[in-house]
């Protein structure tokens, strides 16, 4: 990879390697990955249970450190920085959207969507909320605690959630796992919609072939390392 792609790419990973102890021996979770995601792009990262789709999704979002290797946003190493840095950072430009919705249970709705916007301090956090409530056709759902709610109204407040503060990067691990094939189509198409109107970059990690097949890209993962990539 040149330095002028690394340079030039949204997001860069680097002969990126993680290893764990084990039992007395070392773990090879990710073997020398090298990727590139331009800005705007989706990728769909695919492979068998235990491939490393999660922990790569975690080392792109500076929630896991690589054992070695680096791993760039915006030209910008984050894989060293501290964890206060990656807290700004991940505020400011990246959104998650997870297969267990991770919705914060004492707040509603609303105040699930608002958070984010709340903790940059934005003035128009209001109408965002009620923008993106809106948005994934639940105005009126937006006084209910989680638990109130159905898991594909739940995941619909994350997605709202995820795109609130417009992050730049998205990632969702496995988003329509937990729903069934109606209900997770729903949210894929919603996932889709608000992404197509951000200009949102998302890297999305499932074991679905039909909704990989929605990808720009397609990033087959097996025992660590990348198999082959698919290009729609």
């Amino acid at each position: 990879m040149s330095d002028r792609v690394a340079d030039t790419s949204h997001l860069s990973l680097r002969r990126i390697g993680r290893r764990l102890p084990s039992g007395g021996r070392v773990l090879t979770i990710l073997d020398g990955i090298e990727l590139d995601v331009q800005r705007g792009e989706f990728v769909a990262v695919l492979g068998p249970s235990g491939s490393g789709k999660s922990t790569l999704l975690a080392l792109m979002a500076g929630l896991d450190r690589p054992s070695s290797g680096e791993v760039l946003l915006d030209g910008e190493r984050i894989d060293g920085l501290s964890e206060d840095r990656l807290a700004t950072l991940r505020r400011h430009k990246i959104g998650f959207v997870f297969q267990s919705f991770q919705l914060l249970g004492n707040l509603t709705a609303r105040e699930n969507v608002l958070l984010p916007m709340e903790l940059l301090g934005w003035r128009d956090a209001e109408a965002r909320a009620e923008e993106l409530l809106g948005a994934v056709g639940l105005s009126e759902r937006g006084h209910h605690y989680p638990s109130q709610l159905s898991g594909g109204e739940q995941q619909r407040i994350a997605l709202a959630r995820a795109f609130a503060h417009h992050p730049a990067l998205l990632l969702a691990d496995e988003p329509t796992g937990n729903l069934d094939g109606a209900t997770g189509r729903v949210v894929l198409d919603l996932l889709m919609a608000l992404r197509a109107e951000e200009g949102t970059t998302l890297i999305l990690v499932t074991h679905d072939p039909a909704v990989a097949k929605l990808a720009d890209r397609r990033i087959h993962l097996d025992d660590g390392r990348i198999a082959r990539e698919e290009t729609a």
